[in-house]
């Protein structure tokens, strides 16, 4: 009789990890992957205070590892830099780029603007570390089963595997790219370096609008109003330009929609009836020259604030098969690791989730005077939505922190109605905590696809966080030492911050202490951020491009007319570009775009750090 053997079964990518002959969590990838973080971490800092979104750096810190490490191999003969380092690296520079989502530019700075609180440096990186370890924490408990045994797709993790092995495949394109994004920020800095020097300001676009006769403006004797006045002029700036590159057109002509809707249509209408006023000089007079959002924007923001959380809310809730999977599913496997030895031991899983838990809780108590019970329901509360935030990141690419961090502010401003403080800060834990676990778990989708170690990657994560809440920390302070004078102006805009700021805001005061006729602008903005959500999911794809992204369009309420301006610019680049050269657009247009905006930012927070030093 013969005897027929199984064949063996092929060992997934995580066993082969364990034992690849390619060295993996190096000390050289760890501090790499720190340094980036920290560095990509401003770019984040400073376009989330101007525009409210941060932007996915785990490509850029590859590709810059990359050209980092081909250099001083030839110039130096050094060992090869190897794609499991690389994915470490980038890994770890991801972390620490995100950790603007932890509190950096919404709430944090909305405490600031309501209660006066402002942090110290080291009590402020201490809270935002803890933030984002509650985050990884999760992550690493859902693992396996959402990377593994659900699979879902994780598509931002997968594009980052696909260019990893890309570039380890063709490295001259990847040097190309590297270059490529190098120019850019280069360009990009050294523009921000002549505008700052020269104090060349924005360009007025010419037109006014004539005041009504008998109306609030008339009273006080202006007869019309600029274009300039109503924020909208041409910014000689390349940021706004790069993120409507990399935001894709219909985000960025939805921006340009919702800019003229607001700031030029319904702008005057508020101006004539007195709702909105214009801004004054020292001596009480109409400042005619000039732009008036500061003053527009208290009343503004109310209907943007609205559009954006309605639009997100509804269109999270079209995600409810996610959330269902998300709830149910969500366990850790039975011994709490991979039989190939490559995951975290259930013990040392255990030990980790429960520190993060207990320092979040004390930390709340210590820091924000949060009593203890809410605190540990908060943290209870984060644990869940980090859970449906990543099912939903892992199914769409798009991770709904505004969503969850609106969900704890709602569920806060009914537990403790009138403490302005637990609202944010509780909120804080959750958008803070549901990012960094989405962002984790993009990694290791990465890891699983090249062969990675999971317990490596956690790690990175790990080291990540600590070097953005340190870099990212200073940089806030930096950027903005007095948020209750700096933002929600023409030059800090933070859209962001307006959103937790006005919900807050709302559970403290009431609606009485809103602005004359702001309630029905919610009502306005709320049914047409729901309107378009719904349209948006309904629609089938070959229509979808020509409806108006609600998110997009809130934003551009919020914010001065001109960022709508030029990222309608950059959208509408990018589409050329990708018709007229499409070779050259699928190569590089991505690279440049983030050139674009990591040189204007570190520019601009190294001008500030001059600044502060030259005493001016």
């Amino acid at each position: 009789m013969t005897i027929t053997r199984a064949p063996k079964a092929a060992p997934s990518p995580e066993a082969a990890a364990a034992t690849s002959p390619l060295p993996q969590f190096t000390l050289r990838a760890v501090v790499t992957g720190m340094v980036l973080g920290g560095v990509l971490s401003l770019c984040n800092i400073y376009s989330g205070l101007k525009i409210g979104w941060g932007f996915n750096m785990s490509i850029t810190a590859a590709l810059l590892s990359y050209g980092l490490y081909s250099a001083l191999r030839s110039a130096f003969g050094t060992r090869q830099w190897n794609l499991l380092e690389n994915n470490v690296n980038q890994t770890a520079a991801s972390a620490g780029a995100s950790i603007s989502s932890a509190g950096l530019v919404a709430p944090i700075p909305a405490l600031t603007m309501i209660t006066g609180q402002e942090l110290s440096y080291p009590v402020l990186a201490l809270w935002v570390l803890s933030v984002g370890v509650m985050g990884v924490v999760v992550a690493i408990g859902l693992r396996r089963q959402m990377v593994e045994v659900d699979a879902l797709p994780f598509p931002n993790g997968v594009a980052t595997a696909e260019t990893l092995k890309e570039m380890y495949a063709r490295g001259k394109e990847a040097i190309a790219r590297v270059l490529m994004l190098v120019g850019g920020a280069a360009a990009a800095a050294a523009l921000k370096v002549v505008v700052t020097v020269a104090k060349i300001g924005h360009a007025a676009i010419p037109g006014t609008f004539t005041a009504a006769p008998g109306g609030a403006l008339a009273a006080k004797g202006v007869g019309s109003v600029s274009l300039k006045n109503l924020t909208f002029s041409l910014d000689p700036s390349v940021l706004m330009v790069g993120v409507g590159a990399l935001i894709g057109f219909r985000a960025a002509w939805s921006m340009l929609l919702g800019a003229v809707l607001a700031w030029g249509i319904a702008g005057p209408e508020l101006l004539d009836a007195g709702l909105a006023s214009p801004a004054l000089l020292a001596d009480g007079a109409v400042k005619v020259d000039g732009s008036w959002f500061g003053t527009m924007i208290k009343w503004l923001l109310w209907p943007g604030v609205a559009l954006m959380i309605t639009a997100s809310l509804t269109s999270f809730a079209f995600s409810w098969r996610s959330v269902g999977r998300a709830i149910f599913s969500a366990r850790h496997s039975r011994d709490g690791a991979a039989s190939d030895g490559t995951d975290l031991k259930r013990s040392t899983f255990l030990r980790m989730a429960l520190v993060a838990m207990l320092a979040s809780v004390v930390l709340q108590s210590a820091i924000f005077g949060i009593g203890w019970g809410i605190a540990l329901f908060g943290v209870l509360l984060t644990v869940l939505l980090a859970i449906v935030a990543a099912r939903v990141s892992g199914e769409t690419g798009i991770t709904p922190v505004g969503p969850m961090g609106k969900v704890t502010q709602l569920a806060f401003g009914a537990l403790d109605p009138g403490n302005a403080t637990a609202n944010l800060m509780a909120a804080n834990v959750t958008g803070g905590a549901a990012s960094q676990c989405a962002d984790l778990l993009h990694d290791m989708k990465t890891g699983a696809m090249i062969g990675a170690a999971p317990r490596y990657l956690a790690f990175a994560q790990l080291f990540g966080v600590l070097a953005g809440a340190v870099v990212g920390s200073a940089a806030y302070l930096i950027l903005v030492p007095d948020p209750q004078k700096m933002l929600l102006t023409d030059e800090w805009a933070a859209p962001a911050v307006a959103q937790w700021k006005a919900v807050a805001e709302l559970f403290k005061d009431g609606i009485q202490a809103m602005p004359k006729g702001a309630v029905d602008g919610i009502l306005i903005g709320a049914g047409i951020g729901f309107v378009l959500a719904v349209l948006e999911k309904l629609a089938k794809p070959r229509w979808r491009r020509f409806i108006p992204s609600p998110t997009a369009m809130g934003i551009a309420v919020v914010v001065p007319a001109n960022y709508a301006i030029s990222t309608f610019f950059g959208g509408l680049a990018a589409v050329l570009l990708g018709r007229v050269a499409p070779r050259w657009s699928a190569r590089f247009l991505i690279v440049l775009a983030a050139g674009l905006i990591a040189g204007e930012s570190l520019t601009g927070v190294v001008i500030a750090i001059s600044t502060i030093l030259g005493g001016g």
